[in-house]
């Protein structure tokens, strides 16, 4: 009679006591070293908000001199973050890639002059750019206003800014640009080209992964869009407590940065999330902006060929 008995309660016993289901693990590769930009990810982590969706999510950050895409076509991480411009321009080239988080609303690209000048008047000189992620609205300037600029690719250049070795840099209002102004490097209005300003406000920083890995994991890929968006609403409104948080990521990394830098990092990416139009948090790619890019990189011989809104997002 005991064997019965034992199969009577076994429902019961799964109902108290149900078995623990394994959280699937997800890899994200930011696009630089630990700081303040990637704040909403490692709030998610360490609030459990990506526990509490079912998800293992790993926060790995790339070397100086190996990139995301490099690291996810060895198939080592599961997501990336690239700029809307370098993902349209892999997805170009064969690279199926799709977005399934954005915490970039806005550009937050400049081009600031060396020398006190107007960089629309730097025709010929050497301008520094990032090798890890190009400066597509950079090549576009250049050619579009025949400016003809001699391209340096490079890893750091604020040294070199400084220095006088390059002519001017591209700069992003919540990294370098900060960082020259804490060197106290002054700039006048005349010597910045805000992109944004004119006609170039397309939106940057956003998460990628591969299509066949979407479309083999679309339940978690949306899971981690929803608890990535919750870590950014609690930065938002808690970004003291973050900038903490933030900090410990950065001594793990060995970042070399500081506090204040990094708060001013924050303010400025929190501010750049703002919809130019909504002045909220959406969280998404705007067709307008992928239009924009297209248009703009097919023009200056910056894609094989038109990528669309579809391609990039996910139904």
């Amino acid at each position: 009679m005991s064997f019965p008995i034992r199969l009577m309660f076994l429902p019961l016993l799964l109902l108290l006591c149900p078995p623990k289901v394994q959280a699937e693990k997800m890899v994200l590769m930011t696009s630089w070293t630990a700081q303040a930009q990637f704040a909403g990810y490692y709030i998610a982590y360490e609030k459990g908000y990506y526990k509490e969706v079912g998800l293992d999510v790993e926060i790995a950050h790339p070397s100086l001199t190996t990139t995301p895409l490099i690291c996810l076509q060895r198939e080592q991480p599961d997501a990336i973050m690239l700029s809307l411009m370098s993902a349209m321009d892999f997805i170009s080239q064969g690279i199926p890639l799709v977005n399934i988080f954005q915490d970039s609303m806005n550009s937050s690209n400049l081009l600031i002059s060396r020398w006190g000048k107007d960089p629309l008047k730097l025709n010929g000189k050497k301008v520094a750019i990032f090798n890890a992620d190009p400066n597509y609205l950079t090549y576009i300037l250049s050619k579009k206003e025949q400016l003809n600029y001699e391209i340096i690719p490079c890893t750091s250049h604020i040294n070199l800014f400084i220095s006088g070795a390059i002519d001017a840099a591209m700069a992003t209002t919540y990294n370098e640009y900060l960082q020259l102004l804490q060197s106290g490097f002054r700039m006048g209005d005349e010597s910045i080209y805000r992109f944004s300003q004119h006609g170039y406000n397309i939106q940057e920083q956003g998460v990628y992964v591969k299509r066949s890995y979407y479309e083999a994991h679309t339940k978690a890929c949306k899971q981690f869009a929803a608890a990535s968006r919750k870590g950014w609403e609690w930065v938002a409104t808690h970004p003291e407590e973050a900038l903490g948080i933030v900090m410990k990521y950065v001594r793990s990394d060995h970042a070399v940065t500081n506090l204040t830098l990094q708060r001013r990092m924050l303010q400025e990416i929190l501010n750049l999330q703002l919809d130019a139009d909504s002045k909220k948090r959406e969280f998404r790619v705007r067709r307008d902006m992928v239009e924009k890019a297209s248009r703009l990189m097919l023009e200056c011989g910056l894609l094989r060929r038109a990528v669309t809104y579809e391609e990039l997002i996910v139904p």
